[in-house]
């Protein structure tokens, strides 16, 4: 087995990965490998936005996982796709940014130290961004790795959704990311000329070409390698090979809230009954690898329109498909250029709310799931999603072997308060579909469909349908020196070793308040700072 050296390791080349390799290959002092399982991003699908209905299902690019059956969702197993190509979960993703809330990493603060408040995190998503708009730059980056664009081309269904939505009593909001969250507008997208502005597009395309980088792929790593409780290295498999690699300053983990806690629990870290019912020596004993587990769980709310006003229209034609060929060829614009989920939502449905609790997605086309081929009729997909479940899951192992696939069980609509928030927030769509102008073009709504109307029938549908939008966190969160649950520092350093630290989605102390993408990108931002410093 040949031994490679390098200053830092960052297994996984996912949002937060690759952001930390490229920041700390800048100075030109370190040498660093970035290890990734999947291949390198080539396949077009990934960087046209409206790709990500092929991705959602290639198994050379995506994990495809699926949950244990959950009882609570009526024993269904649930798909979760994960990116397992370079650029990770951002090359697949619905392009959606959003940060979260400031009271989000004020809360994160109480727990962690004021490192992580959202006055000291706002400069690392600053660094990021290269915002294509002249609103607050206060709040938004000029000169980042990560194109993010406003969505310029308007809609006659997102223009009546929000109009609906002001006539109700919610603001329109051009800036989910600005001074405040709360509101209904057109999303800000990761998006740059018309394609995909990934991890890997931003942060990789300049730094592979630094002699101190060198990016592997189809290399999936099998284990961390320890000295005493040091981080020494890694093990990986390529191409039928077994090979080691040597980190003389640390090992950086980022693979992704699931395939974290499962490297780590390969790897002899995690709670101890779990490893010895597979037969791994304990390293040391952390009950909260694997624990925690937290994901946004959406109810997808489909509409008939009257008219033909949706992007089913043009898929279905060949005709329509030559016309959203030709837009975007010519002017990098239409469908293709703009993703799914166009429109977005943010507000309160708990009684003395002081913050939003749900966000909206809101898709100019229909389908029976996420991705999914469209319906033959001119439809339009609302779905709903509860910001700060109280449900926690786990991701424990299914074996000794690393290419098994870990055992996820999320554990959705456990609290009573997450049935109540799912229901309240099923009302307040149909609520906004009923209520003009929004309503003159809905023909009919397919479901949940005019037989479920109370609260029982309303959560029964929740829980038939109910289906993740991609967003785990938490199964490594860290914590401050008396949290025993957290398994890494507010420095993101792992509890009890050396030279390992985590960054990604599985550090949350809790799920953000939207989407994940920038906060991984934001978090591995921040880790490498402290490393450099």
């Amino acid at each position: 087995m040949n031994e490679v050296q390098y200053d830092f390791i960052v297994i996984g080349a996912g949002s937060a990965g690759c952001a930390v390799a490229a920041r700390l290959t800048e100075n030109g002092k370190h040498r660093v490998a970035l290890i990734e399982a999947g291949p390198k991003d080539t396949s077009p699908w990934i960087h046209l936005p409206l790709g990500y209905g092929k991705t959602m299902w290639d198994e050379r690019i995506n994990w495809k996982l699926y949950t244990q059956p959950d009882p609570n969702m009526g024993g269904r197993r649930i798909y979760w796709p994960r990116g397992k190509v370079l650029g990770g979960s951002s090359a697949i993703n619905g392009l959606i940014a959003i940060r979260g809330q400031a009271a989000d990493y004020d809360d994160w603060a109480r727990q962690c130290g004021e490192g992580w408040s959202y006055r000291s995190v706002l400069p690392y998503f600053k660094r990021s961004e290269t915002f294509h708009d002249t609103r607050a730059p206060e709040y938004h980056g000029a000169n980042g790795p990560i194109s993010v664009n406003p969505i310029r081309q308007t809609h006659p269904l997102i223009d009546a959704f929000i109009a609906s939505a002001e006539a109700i009593g919610i603001p329109r909001n051009d800036d989910f990311n600005g001074p405040n969250q709360e509101g209904a507008g057109y999303y800000h997208l990761t998006t740059r000329n018309g394609l995909r502005s990934s991890a890997a597009v931003g942060y990789l395309r300049e730094a592979r070409r630094r002699k101190n980088l060198d990016v592997l792929t189809d290399a999936q790593v099998t284990r961390i390698r320890f000295d005493g409780r040091r981080a020494l290295g890694i093990d990986y498999e390529r191409n039928g090979q077994s090979t080691a690699l040597i980190a003389r300053r640390g090992v950086i983990l980022s693979a992704g809230a699931v395939h974290t806690p499962q490297l780590l629990m390969l790897s002899g870290v995690g709670p101890a009954e779990q490893l010895a019912e597979h037969g791994i020596p304990v390293l040391i004993d952390l009950k909260g690898v694997g624990a925690n587990l937290q994901d946004h769980l959406q109810f997808r709310l489909i509409f008939r329109c009257n008219r033909p006003v949706s992007t089913n229209d043009q898929l279905n034609s060949l005709l329509g498909k030559a016309r959203i060929g030709l837009q975007w060829l010519l002017k990098r614009s239409g469908p293709l250029a703009v993703g799914i989920n166009q429109g977005g939502l943010f507000t309160a449905v708990t009684p003395g709310a002081n913050r939003p609790d749900v966000q909206f997605h809101v898709a100019t086309l229909s389908a029976d799931m996420a991705g999914g081929k469209v319906h033959d009729f001119s439809g339009f997909t609302m779905s709903v999603c509860q910001l700060r479940p109280e449900s926690t899951g786990t991701i424990r192992l299914a074996s000794a072997d690393p290419r098994a696939s870990p055992v996820i069980s999320p554990n959705y609509l456990d609290a009573e308060l997450d049935r109540r928030m799912a229901v309240a927030a099923i009302r307040l769509a149909r609520r906004i579909a009923s209520t003009e102008p929004l309503r003159g073009i809905v023909d009919a709504e397919v479901l949940p469909g005019a037989e479920a109307q109370d609260d029982a029938a309303i959560l029964d549908f929740a829980r038939n349908n109910g289906a993740t939008i991609f967003h785990p966190t938490s199964t490594c969160r860290m914590g401050a020196g008396d949290d025993a649950g957290a398994v890494v520092d507010p420095d993101l350093k792992v509890r009890g070793l050396e030279g390992l630290w985590i960054a990604d989605c599985s550090v949350m102390p809790r799920i953000v308040s939207g989407n994940t993408n920038l906060p991984a990108i934001m978090i591995g931002e921040k880790l490498s700072d402290h490393l450099l410093k």
